[in-house]
Protein backbone atom coordinates (compact mmCIF):
# COMPACT_ATOMS: atom_id res chain seq x y z
CA UNK A 1 0.00 0.00 0.00
CA UNK A 2 1.42 3.35 -1.23
CA UNK A 3 0.69 6.20 1.60
CA UNK A 4 0.86 9.69 -0.06
CA UNK A 5 0.68 12.83 2.70
CA UNK A 6 -0.67 15.70 1.50
CA UNK A 7 -0.06 18.90 3.40
CA UNK A 8 0.28 22.81 3.23
CA UNK A 9 -2.22 25.98 4.40
CA UNK A 10 -5.33 26.69 4.52
CA UNK A 11 -6.56 27.33 0.80
CA UNK A 12 -3.31 26.39 -0.88
CA UNK A 13 -4.79 23.72 -3.62
CA UNK A 14 -4.32 20.99 -1.65
CA UNK A 15 -7.65 19.34 -2.53
CA UNK A 16 -7.32 20.80 -5.88
CA UNK A 17 -4.17 18.39 -6.25
CA UNK A 18 -5.67 15.80 -4.98
CA UNK A 19 -9.05 15.58 -7.65
CA UNK A 20 -5.88 16.10 -10.24
CA UNK A 21 -4.25 13.13 -8.90
CA UNK A 22 -7.20 11.00 -9.03
CA UNK A 23 -8.47 12.17 -12.41
CA UNK A 24 -4.77 11.17 -13.87
CA UNK A 25 -5.92 7.38 -12.13
CA UNK A 26 -8.00 4.67 -12.75
CA UNK A 27 -11.08 4.81 -11.02
CA UNK A 28 -11.47 3.35 -7.42
CA UNK A 29 -8.04 2.58 -6.82
CA UNK A 30 -6.99 5.29 -4.20
CA UNK A 31 -9.02 5.85 -0.79
CA UNK A 32 -8.80 9.45 0.68
CA UNK A 33 -8.73 9.97 4.46
CA UNK A 34 -9.54 13.97 4.89
CA UNK A 35 -7.75 15.45 8.10
CA UNK A 36 -11.21 17.74 8.27
CA UNK A 37 -12.96 14.36 9.05
CA UNK A 38 -10.71 14.33 12.18
CA UNK A 39 -11.87 17.34 13.83
CA UNK A 40 -12.73 16.19 17.86
CA UNK A 41 -16.05 16.68 18.89
CA UNK A 42 -17.43 19.41 20.09
CA UNK A 43 -21.52 18.64 21.19
CA UNK A 44 -20.18 18.54 24.57
CA UNK A 45 -19.84 22.41 24.68
CA UNK A 46 -22.24 25.62 24.15
CA UNK A 47 -22.56 27.12 20.61
CA UNK A 48 -20.88 30.04 21.50
CA UNK A 49 -17.54 27.99 22.66
CA UNK A 50 -17.58 26.52 19.29
CA UNK A 51 -16.97 29.20 17.52
CA UNK A 52 -13.88 30.11 19.67
CA UNK A 53 -12.23 26.60 18.21
CA UNK A 54 -8.67 26.92 16.55
CA UNK A 55 -9.10 24.68 13.64
CA UNK A 56 -5.72 25.23 12.94
CA UNK A 57 -4.15 23.60 16.02
CA UNK A 58 -2.58 20.31 16.37
CA UNK A 59 -4.91 19.88 19.62
CA UNK A 60 -8.10 20.08 17.28
CA UNK A 61 -7.51 17.07 15.74
CA UNK A 62 -8.16 13.38 16.69
CA UNK A 63 -4.95 11.82 15.66
CA UNK A 64 -5.31 8.56 17.68
CA UNK A 65 -8.52 7.89 15.71
CA UNK A 66 -6.78 8.82 12.18
CA UNK A 67 -3.46 7.31 12.89
CA UNK A 68 -5.88 3.72 13.73
CA UNK A 69 -7.86 3.69 11.44
CA UNK A 70 -4.78 4.55 8.77
CA UNK A 71 -3.00 1.13 10.40
CA UNK A 72 -6.30 -0.91 9.48
CA UNK A 73 -6.43 0.11 6.16
CA UNK A 74 -2.85 -1.65 5.96
CA UNK A 75 -4.47 -4.39 7.54
CA UNK A 76 -6.98 -4.43 4.63
CA UNK A 77 -9.81 -3.89 7.05
CA UNK A 78 -12.63 -1.04 5.78
CA UNK A 79 -13.12 1.85 8.50
CA UNK A 80 -15.73 4.06 9.06
CA UNK A 81 -14.80 7.47 8.41
CA UNK A 82 -16.14 10.18 10.80
CA UNK A 83 -18.96 13.03 9.41
CA UNK A 84 -17.47 16.50 10.67
CA UNK A 85 -20.08 19.58 9.99
CA UNK A 86 -17.80 22.81 9.94
CA UNK A 87 -21.53 24.37 11.19
CA UNK A 88 -22.14 22.90 13.75
CA UNK A 89 -18.94 21.71 15.05
CA UNK A 90 -19.79 17.93 16.05
CA UNK A 91 -19.78 14.77 14.29
CA UNK A 92 -22.64 13.34 12.41
CA UNK A 93 -24.19 9.84 14.33
CA UNK A 94 -23.01 8.11 10.38
CA UNK A 95 -19.94 7.47 8.79
CA UNK A 96 -18.37 6.54 5.83
CA UNK A 97 -16.86 3.27 4.80
CA UNK A 98 -13.70 3.40 3.18
CA UNK A 99 -12.32 0.22 2.46
CA UNK A 100 -8.73 -0.26 1.84
CA UNK A 101 -7.30 0.66 -1.65
CA UNK A 102 -3.40 0.32 -3.40
CA UNK A 103 -3.32 3.99 -2.97
CA UNK A 104 -4.26 5.99 0.42
CA UNK A 105 -4.01 10.08 0.37
CA UNK A 106 -4.75 11.66 3.65
CA UNK A 107 -4.96 15.03 3.14
CA UNK A 108 -4.88 18.24 5.65
CA UNK A 109 -3.03 21.36 6.27
CA UNK A 110 -1.58 19.29 9.43
CA UNK A 111 -0.92 15.84 8.21
CA UNK A 112 2.71 16.65 8.49
CA UNK A 113 2.53 17.81 11.87
CA UNK A 114 2.36 14.43 13.81
CA UNK A 115 5.75 12.04 13.45
CA UNK A 116 3.01 8.55 14.36
CA UNK A 117 1.45 10.11 11.15
CA UNK A 118 4.00 10.69 9.30
CA UNK A 119 5.84 7.86 9.96
CA UNK A 120 3.31 5.96 8.07
CA UNK A 121 3.53 7.51 5.24
CA UNK A 122 5.22 6.04 1.67
CA UNK A 123 5.80 9.97 0.32
CA UNK A 124 5.44 13.34 2.11
CA UNK A 125 3.60 16.26 -0.52
CA UNK A 126 3.88 20.08 1.08
CA UNK A 127 1.40 22.00 -1.54
CA UNK A 128 2.45 25.79 -0.98
CA UNK A 129 0.73 28.76 -2.06
CA UNK A 130 1.24 32.71 -1.65
CA UNK A 131 -0.52 33.70 1.08
CA UNK A 132 -2.50 36.44 -0.68
CA UNK A 133 -4.01 34.03 -2.46
CA UNK A 134 -4.34 31.44 0.20
CA UNK A 135 -6.51 34.38 1.97
CA UNK A 136 -8.42 35.06 -0.82
CA UNK A 137 -9.59 31.15 -1.37
CA UNK A 138 -10.38 31.17 2.25
CA UNK A 139 -12.63 33.66 2.06
CA UNK A 140 -14.41 32.75 -0.87
CA UNK A 141 -14.84 29.18 0.64
CA UNK A 142 -15.68 30.21 4.32
CA UNK A 143 -18.29 32.38 3.15
CA UNK A 144 -19.97 30.02 1.05
CA UNK A 145 -19.08 26.76 2.58
CA UNK A 146 -19.17 27.39 6.24
CA UNK A 147 -21.23 30.47 6.22
CA UNK A 148 -18.84 33.11 7.77
CA UNK A 149 -18.96 36.88 6.99
CA UNK A 150 -16.15 38.49 5.29
CA UNK A 151 -14.93 40.37 9.12
CA UNK A 152 -15.29 36.78 10.63
CA UNK A 153 -13.03 35.66 8.62
CA UNK A 154 -10.57 38.32 8.77
CA UNK A 155 -10.62 38.76 12.04
CA UNK A 156 -10.06 34.49 12.65
CA UNK A 157 -7.26 35.09 10.06
CA UNK A 158 -5.21 38.02 12.01
CA UNK A 159 -5.74 36.30 15.28
CA UNK A 160 -5.62 32.24 14.25
CA UNK A 161 -5.02 30.70 10.81
CA UNK A 162 -1.97 33.43 10.19
CA UNK A 163 -0.11 32.61 13.35
CA UNK A 164 -0.71 29.13 13.87
CA UNK A 165 0.58 28.43 10.08
CA UNK A 166 3.59 30.14 11.08
CA UNK A 167 3.88 27.82 14.19
CA UNK A 168 2.43 24.22 12.83
CA UNK A 169 2.07 24.04 9.48
CA UNK A 170 4.89 25.97 7.51
CA UNK A 171 7.89 24.06 9.53
CA UNK A 172 6.77 20.71 8.02
CA UNK A 173 7.67 21.81 4.41
CA UNK A 174 10.82 20.14 5.55
CA UNK A 175 9.28 16.81 6.27
CA UNK A 176 8.17 17.22 2.43
CA UNK A 177 9.78 14.45 0.05
CA UNK A 178 7.91 16.61 -2.73
CA UNK A 179 6.96 20.32 -2.80
CA UNK A 180 4.26 21.54 -5.18
CA UNK A 181 4.74 25.35 -5.81
CA UNK A 182 1.53 27.33 -6.61
CA UNK A 183 -1.22 24.52 -5.36
CA UNK A 184 -3.20 23.10 -8.37
CA UNK A 185 -2.52 25.52 -10.89
CA UNK A 186 1.30 23.30 -11.04
CA UNK A 187 0.67 20.83 -13.34
CA UNK A 188 4.06 19.66 -13.81
CA UNK A 189 4.79 18.61 -10.63
CA UNK A 190 0.88 17.06 -10.38
CA UNK A 191 2.26 15.23 -13.19
CA UNK A 192 5.30 13.81 -11.55
CA UNK A 193 3.16 13.06 -8.02
CA UNK A 194 0.72 11.03 -10.45
CA UNK A 195 3.60 9.16 -12.74
CA UNK A 196 4.62 8.12 -9.10
CA UNK A 197 1.45 6.51 -8.00
CA UNK A 198 0.87 5.11 -11.17
CA UNK A 199 4.61 3.51 -11.39
CA UNK A 200 3.31 1.76 -7.68
CA UNK A 201 -0.13 0.71 -8.96
CA UNK A 202 1.27 -0.75 -11.95
CA UNK A 203 3.70 -3.05 -9.47
CA UNK A 204 1.26 -3.73 -7.83
CA UNK A 205 -0.99 -5.01 -10.76
CA UNK A 206 2.06 -6.98 -11.80
CA UNK A 207 2.44 -8.92 -8.26
CA UNK A 208 -1.30 -10.05 -9.25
Amino acid sequence: MLIVGIAGGTGSGKTTVVKKIIDRLPAGEVAILPQDSYYRDNSHISVDERQEINFDHPNAIEWKLLIEHLEELKLNKTIQQPIYSYLSCTRSDETIPVAPKHVVIVEGIMVLTDKRLRDLMTLKVYVDADADDRLARVISRDIVERGRTVDIVLDRYDKTVKPMHLQFIEPTKRFADLIIPQGGNNEVAIDVLSSTIERHLEKNTQKV
